[in-house]
């Protein structure tokens, strides 16, 4: 219990989590990460991450071109890019080991290339017009990450949050989606069309916020100079 709550005081130091499963997932996290072989590093972890990234995107490619069941393969490695994604940051807050920027820098980008992995699987298992759902899922979630980045450049908070949602709530939704087309051959093209359009609203919610926090800073930077 004592490793735990150390645990938890530890990760949760550099952002404030809002989304629903953040309870949970935060003591997930806390009980793993006290568990980690000390040989396994941060940026072992993020590859880690990257390569559960790349098995989904494997899964779409093997369900068009083998078996539609080989689609689950997707849940294994939103698991897998889950695990490491969650933890590498929150491993060197634990050891006491934090790169900051090193961190950020990294887990943006690769972040980035998990997105693109995802998007083109899922383009080569729809095929024909409806591929077009996989560019707007690629740029819609673009854009969520462009905002978390000029809203930590505005507020100084590093935000990965949506009000509710977070990536662990958006990778639980595509592994039912993953699921569901499994069951139902041709759901994925109407369930993903429905998050497509969710997450276009979230992003123009999320877009509105951040300019009257733009425009908020810029009155304080205001009335700062007129101050000096």
């Amino acid at each position: 219990m004592k490793d735990k709550n150390d645990a938890l005081a530890k990760i949760a130091t550099d952002r404030q989590r809002t989304n629903l499963l953040k309870k949970y997932e935060q003591n997930l996290i806390a009980f793993l990460v006290v568990r980690i072989p000390k040989f396994i590093s941060s940026n072992t972890l993020t590859a880690i991450g990257l390569c559960g990234s790349i098995v989904t995107a494997l899964g779409f490619i093997l369900a068009k071109y083998v078996h539609p069941a080989l689609l689950l393969l997707g849940i294994v490695g939103f698991a897998v890019n889950w695990f490491g994604d969650s933890l590498d940051g929150r491993l060197a807050y634990y050891r006491n080991k934090p790169r900051k920027w090193y961190g950020f820098s990294l887990d943006f980008v690769v972040d980035w290339l998990t997105i693109i992995l995802i998007g083109l699987g899922y383009i080569v298992y729809v095929g024909g017009e409806w591929e077009l759902l996989g560019f707007c899922f690629v740029v819609l979630y673009g854009w969520s990450m462009m905002m978390a980045l000029l809203k930590y450049k505005i507020t100084n908070k590093y935000e990965i949050d949506s009000g509710l949602f977070s990536p662990t709530e958006v990778r639980i939704v595509l592994c039912l989606i993953l699921a569901a087309e499994v069951i139902w051959q041709g759901s994925i093209i109407f369930s993903s069309a429905f998050a497509c359009v969710f997450l276009c609203i979230v992003n123009i919610i999320d877009f509105l916020k951040l300019l009257k926090s733009a425009d908020q800073r810029d009155k304080d930077d205001k009335q700062a100079t007129k101050q000096d």
